[in-house]
């Protein structure tokens, strides 16, 4: 018997001869179980591999998180009638109840966009000009028009797009999908996150309440991407190996006697450091892509943004093909209250070209059909101007929950698709309203995973990545 399962058994005995109050039962009960469900999960290595709860249609994800919520009607979206209409004033029937971060309702007008959009691919789907690498990739991208979302602020948006609730302390999506199924990888981390602009907010990779070996490794954007791969002066690898082994062993000794995850967690980390000396110096070296790679992805370009976020990408598609589960790529900032027209081009200047090179090349490389490709953004813009910040600046949007847009591609996805559809302003959602735990639930069924069973049990209740709510969206499927 596991000693655990003694020491459970012995303690409940143990109460039930020396008291009789039901509710310290209860809660004792609701404890134990808690314990015992975590204690399912532990083995020599967190991250060893977990059979899914269904044949996968994708093996590995990228998580492309466009931070701030960019604006769907200038990319993705295309509404002649609200170019048509510029500078009216919206009906008081749309905005009476709504509630908006910083318009103000009474003097908005309604903002056209000065993008010209066009068909692409044999689907014919419409991208912006803004996003001309994208929109080479229409065929193989769905374009979900129908997203929407309680929060219309930032910090719950963000929570809710990456955690599956507005609420912190919870896991994020990546996380999720490592304790579900672990990872291919054994010498480089399970969850690798890289980070752009100024929401660098750590629960967006958090594992929230989950052991900590399935917390994002986040890896540098300046010089190696980790640091410390080479033992200092002195040190062999066979010392280091030798500390190794006398650490697990005291580990084991200490895990034996008190049952704690984050134990195994730190085995598995100190272990994974070692191995990661040997794999990661190969997995930063460019120097067998060929100059066509190069060029493509835009590593070679001399803005130091373009280059930066350039190299994220390249690293995701090196990283997948290296075994690695979930790779979070998180970019900002999308925030475009003020001179959209200014900032969303040098936005899309930044990350058109990698992106198109990324879903290109892992097409070309026959990894597309196993990986699954996720952008998106917390929440959308407005179809009107932003009028409550600094008047003296050129127009932007504000924060829109009620219709945005999110892209999916790769494994399992019916590319040349668009789900959902939005009112000729863009303001409501007329077909197929998809919400962000509907996202999360298509994402874990084409990863293997049944969202209603990928559960954690904490503080009492089973918890899941899509909460109470979420559907697999059966239209995005192939």
């Amino acid at each position: 018997m596991h000693p655990m399962l003694q020491e459970v058994q012995f303690s409940r005995r143990s109460l039930l001869t020396s008291t009789c109050c039901g509710a310290g039962l209860a809660a004792l009960s609701s404890l134990l179980a808690d314990a015992l469900a975590k204690e399912v999960i532990l083995t020599d290595d967190p991250l060893t591999q977990r059979p899914p709860h269904m044949p996968p249609r994708a093996q590995n994800c990228i998580f492309i998180y466009l931070v701030g919520g960019f604006s769907q009607m200038d990319l993705f979206d295309p509404k002649p009638k609200l170019t048509e209409l510029h500078g009216q004033k919206l009906p008081d029937s749309l905005v009476k109840d709504v509630q908006f971060a910083f318009v103000k309702k009474e003097t908005a007008t309604i903002m056209g966009s000065p993008r010209k959009f066009s068909r692409h691919g044999q689907s014919g789907l419409e991208f912006s000009e803004l996003v001309p690498n994208l929109a080479g990739c229409a065929d193989e991208l769905a374009v979900i028009r129908s997203m929407h979302t309680e929060a219309f602020n930032h910090t719950p948006g963000e929570l809710l797009f990456n955690t599956g609730t507005q609420m912190a302390g919870h896991p994020s999506v990546g996380s999720w999908v490592t304790y579900g199924l672990g990872s291919e990888s054994r010498e480089l981390p399970g969850f690798a996150v890289f980070v752009m602009g100024n929401r660098d907010k750590a629960y967006n990779w958090s594992n929230g309440f989950l052991p900590s070996v399935y917390q994002g490794v986040r890896l540098r954007n300046d010089g190696a991407p980790i640091l410390n791969l080479t033992n200092p002066p002195g040190v062999s690898i066979a010392m280091q190996q030798s500390q190794l082994a006398a650490l697990r062993d005291l580990n084991d000794v200490r895990y034996r006697h008190m049952h704690d995850p984050e134990i195994a967690t730190r085995i598995s980390a100190y272990e994974l450091a070692f191995r990661m000396q040997t794999a990661a110096p190969e997995l930063i070296d460019f120097s067998g892509e060929s100059q066509r790679t190069l060029e493509e992805y835009g590593v070679t370009r001399s803005e130091d943004d373009a280059r930066t976020f350039a190299t994220q990408c390249l690293l995701a598609r090196r990283l997948v093909e290296r075994g690695v589960r979930f790779v979070n790529l998180l970019h900002g900032t999308w925030d475009h209250h003020k001179d959209l027209e200014r900032d969303l081009p040098k936005q899309c200047l930044v990350v058109d070209q990698p992106l198109g090179a990324l879903i290109r090349d892992l097409k070309q490389r026959g990894l597309l059909e196993s990986t699954l490709v996720v952008i998106g953004t917390e929440f959308g813009r407005t179809p009107v101007s932003d009028n409550g910040q600094m008047p003296d600046m050129p127009n932007g949007r504000d924060h829109h929950p009620f219709a945005f847009t999110v892209l999916m591609a790769g494994g399992g996805v019916r590319g040349g698709n668009v789900v959902g559809s939005t009112d000729e302003l863009g303001w409501n959602i007329v077909e197929n309203p998809i919400h962000i735990n509907d996202m999360h639930a298509t994402m874990l069924h084409l990863l293997g995973l049944d969202h209603l069973k990928l559960t954690y049990r904490f503080k009492g209740r089973n918890f899941r990545l899509t909460d109470v709510g979420g559907r697999v969206v059966q239209e995005i499927l192939v």
